[in-house]
C-alpha cells in the first residue's frame, strides 16, 4: 500500500495533507474509514462521489473517472494513512472515546503485535495520541469493534496462533521437503502447510527459515544466487517501501536489509545494491524543471545562495505569534499562520530553490544508476528534499494573495473553497516558473496566473453546473459500472496498443510517458495538456511540442517497421 492505484485520489490526499486544518483532516479520516467499511470491491465508483463522502463538498474535478472498487478500497486505506500520519497527536485525555493501544488490543485477540501491523493494512486505523508526553498509535475501541466484527475469520485464525511443539516443527519441516521439489516458494509451501495444520503461515515460514539458517548444508530453501531480473529488484524496492512505511508507523526497529535479504534469499549486500540502484534510476528518471541563472556557475557565489534567508529570526518570531483576523471563516484560518515575506526574503528563497534544482540536475545528468554510490543517492534524495522545503515556505507565504483574489471572484452563494483550490494550483505553477532574476515582485506574476486561470476555470464551472444540475442527490450514490463489454473490440484494441507500445520503446522516458498521458495507452484516462504540465512541471505549450515531435517520430519508426498504427 505504497503507492496510489488513482492519481486523483493521490492528489486529494496531497492536497489535504498540506492545506486542510488539522481538525479537518481528522474529520475526514473518520469519513473516510466509514465509506472504507462500505466499499463493494465487485462495483465501481464515481470519483465525484468519493470525494464527496469524505471532504463533504461537491468537486466539477474528474466528472468522468470512475474507480473500481478493488482500487478504491486499496486507495482510501493509503488516504486515511497518509491524512492521519499528518494530523498531530492528542492527549489520550482529550479523546473523544477511549483507546487501545498496540499491547492492549494484543492482549485481547492474543495476536503479535506484527499481526495487529497486518490488520492495519486491511482498515485497523490507528490515530497518534500523546500518553505520558510521548506520541504512540491508539486505536478507537470503535474502530476495533467494527475491524473485528467485519473480518471475523481473521481474527480467529490470528487467535489460533500459539506456540510449536518440537512434534509440530518436526510435521512442518517433512511436509516442506514433500512440498519444496515441484518448484513452490517459501511462502506458497508455509500457506499449504498452515491450511493443512491449521497453523499460522508465519509460524510455518519462522520454523522453517530457523531450520535453514541453523542447518545451511541442509537448507530447504537456501539463499539464491545469480543475477536479479528488472522486475524481481522493482519487487524488492516496492518491498522496501512496505517494510519503511511499516517501520515509521508502528515504530518497527528491525533492520529492513535484514528482512528484505531474509524475504528475497539474498545477501544483504544484494539488497543494499538493489535499493541503490532501483532509487537512483527514481530520481534520475524525474525531469528537474528551473529557472536558470549565470550565477548558478559561479562557486565564488554558492555560500551566499545556500545561506540563510535575510532576517530569519523576526520571521520565526512572526511565525509564532501569527493570528487569523475576526472576520476569516474558520476553514481559512490556517491561511494566516505565515507572515508575508519582504522582497529580500522573496528574492533569496527563489535564487536558493532555483540553485537546489541546478545543483540537483547537475548531479542527475552525471550519475549512471547502475554504478551510482550510495552517498551520491542520498545526495540527490537531499537536494529534492531541500529545494521543495524552500518551495513550500513561498507558497505558504503566499497564499492569502489567492484566498483574495478568490474573495474578488466569488458569486453570491457559491462556497470559496472550490476556488481557493484551484487557486492554490496557480500559485504553485507560479512557484516554479517565477524568474527572480527580473527583479519584479512574486506577488505581481502570482495575481495574474490566479486572475488568468480564474477567466477560465469559472466560465468552465459555470457551463458545467448549468448542464449538468439536477438538484437530485442520487448523482451523488455509488452507481455500479454495467457498461456490457465487447469482447471482439477489447482484443483488437489490445493487440493495437501492444504494437504503439514497441514503437513507444524508442522514445526516450519523459517523451514516451507524455503521449501515454496524452491518449490514454495507460488504461487511465486521457489527460490535458494543462494536466500533464503540472505533473511535470513544465507549460503546456512544451507539452504540445513534446506530444507533437514523439507522434512524428512514432510515424517515421511505423513506416520503417511496417507496423499499422491504430
Amino acid at each position: 500500500m505504497s503507492e496510489f492505484k488513482t492519481s486523483a485520489l493521490r492528489e486529494l490526499a496531497e492536497q489535504q495533507t498540506r492545506y486542510a486544518p488539522p481538525a479537518r483532516r481528522q474529520e475526514q479520516v473518520a469519513r473516510a474509514e466509514k465509506l472504507l467499511a462500505e466499499i463493494d470491491p465487485a462495483r465501481s465508483y464515481p470519483y465525484q462521489y468519493v470525494c464527496f463522502r469524505v471532504t463533504d463538498y461537491r468537486s466539477s474535478a474528474h466528472p468522468d473517472l470512475l474507480i473500481p472498487g478493488a482500487d478504491l478500497r486499496h486507495d482510501l486505506g493509503l488516504f486515511v494513512r497518509r491524512v492521519e500520519r499528518s494530523v498531530p497527536a492528542i492527549p489520550v485525555e482529550q479523546a473523544v472515546e477511549p483507546m487501545l493501544s498496540l499491547e492492549e488490543i494484543s492482549k485481547r485477540f492474543q495476536v503479535s503485535t506484527k499481526t495487529i501491523g497486518r490488520w492495519r493494512l486491511r482498515g485497523l486505523t490507528p490515530r497518534r495520541v500523546r500518553v505520558g508526553g510521548r506520541s504512540q498509535l491508539g486505536f478507537p475501541r470503535s474502530v476495533v469493534e467494527r475491524f473485528a466484527a467485519e473480518h471475523r475469520p481473521l481474527v480467529e485464525r490470528g487467535g489460533r496462533f500459539s506456540h510449536l511443539t518440537d512434534g509440530e516443527k518436526d510435521d512442518i519441516l517433512r511436509l516442506a521437503r514433500e512440498m519444496r521439489h515441484p518448484g513452490g516458494t517459501l511462502t506458497e509451501v508455509s500457506k499449504r502447510i498452515a491450511a493443512r495444520l491449521g497453523r499460522s503461515p508465519e509460524a510455518v515460514r519462522y520454523t522453517i527459515k530457523n531450520f535453514d539458517r541453523a542447518y545451511p548444508d541442509y537448507a530447504l530453501f537456501p539463499t539464491r544466487t545469480g543475477p536479479l531480473t528488472d522486475a524481481a529488484k522493482a519487487e524488492i524496492d516496492l518491498a522496501r517501501k512496505r517494510m519503511d512505511a511499516d517501520k515509521k508507523d508502528a515504530k518497527h526497529t528491525g533492520d529492513t536489509v535484514n528482512s528484505l535479504a531474509a524475504q528475497f534469499s539474498r545477501t544483504r549486500s544484494q539488497m543494499y545494491k538493489v535499493v541503490n540502484e532501483v532509487r537512483a534510476k527514481e530520481l534520475v528518471r524525474r525531469p528537474v524543471d528551473y529557472i536558470f541563472n549565470p550565477d548558478f556557475d559561479d562557486p565564488a557565489k554558492e555560500a551566499g545562495m545556500l545561506a540563510e534567508m535575510p532576517g530569519k529570526a523576526e520571521f520565526e518570531a512572526k511565525v509564532a505569534t501569527m493570528r487569523p483576523p475576526k472576520d476569516v471563516p474558520p476553514q481559512m484560518a490556517h491561511l494566516y499562520e505565515w507572515p508575508l515575506l519582504t522582497k529580500d526574503q522573496e528574492q533569496h528563497l527563489f535564487r536558493k530553490m532555483n540553485f537546489l534544482k541546478h545543483k540537483l540536475h547537475r548531479l542527475t545528468e552525471a550519475v549512471d544508476p547502475a554504478r551510482a554510490r550510495v552517498s551520491e543517492v542520498r545526495r540527490m534524495d537531499e537536494l529534492r528534499e531541500e529545494a521543495n522545503a524552500v518551495r513550500d515556505v513561498l507558497i505558504s507565504c503566499n497564499q492569502r494573495l489567492v484566498y483574495n483574489n478568490s474573495k474578488k471572484h466569488l458569486n453570491a452563494g457559491e462556497p470559496i473553497d472550490d476556488l481557493v483550490s484551484d487557486g492554490n494550483l496557480s500559485l504553485m505553477r507560479a512557484v516554479e516558473k517565477f524568474d527572480y532574476a527580473r527583479g519584479n515582485k512574486f506577488s505581481t506574476y502570482a495575481t495574474w496566473a490566479i486572475i488568468k486561470n480564474f477567466a477560465r476555470s469559472i466560465p468552465d464551472a459555470k457551463t458545467h453546473k448549468q448542464r449538468y444540475m439536477t438538484g437530485h442527490e442520487e448523482l451523488f450514490d455509488a452507481k455500479a459500472d454495467v457498461r456490457t463489454d465487447e469482447q471482439e473490440v477489447l482484443a483488437q484494441a489490445d493487440a493495437a496498443r501492444a504494437r504503439v507500445n514497441r514503437l513507444l520503446d524508442h522514445l526516450d522516458p519523459r517523451t514516451r510517458d507524455v503521449i501515454r498521458m496524452r491518449t490514454g495507452l495507460d488504461g487511465s484516462q486521457e489527460m490535458t495538456l494543462e494536466q500533464i504540465g503540472q505533473h511535470f512541471g513544465i507549460t503546456k505549450e512544451r507539452v504540445r511540442q513534446i506530444n507533437v515531435r514523439g507522434m512524428k517520430q512514432l510515424r517515421e519508426w511505423a513506416a520503417k517497421e511496417n507496423v499499422d498504427v491504430p
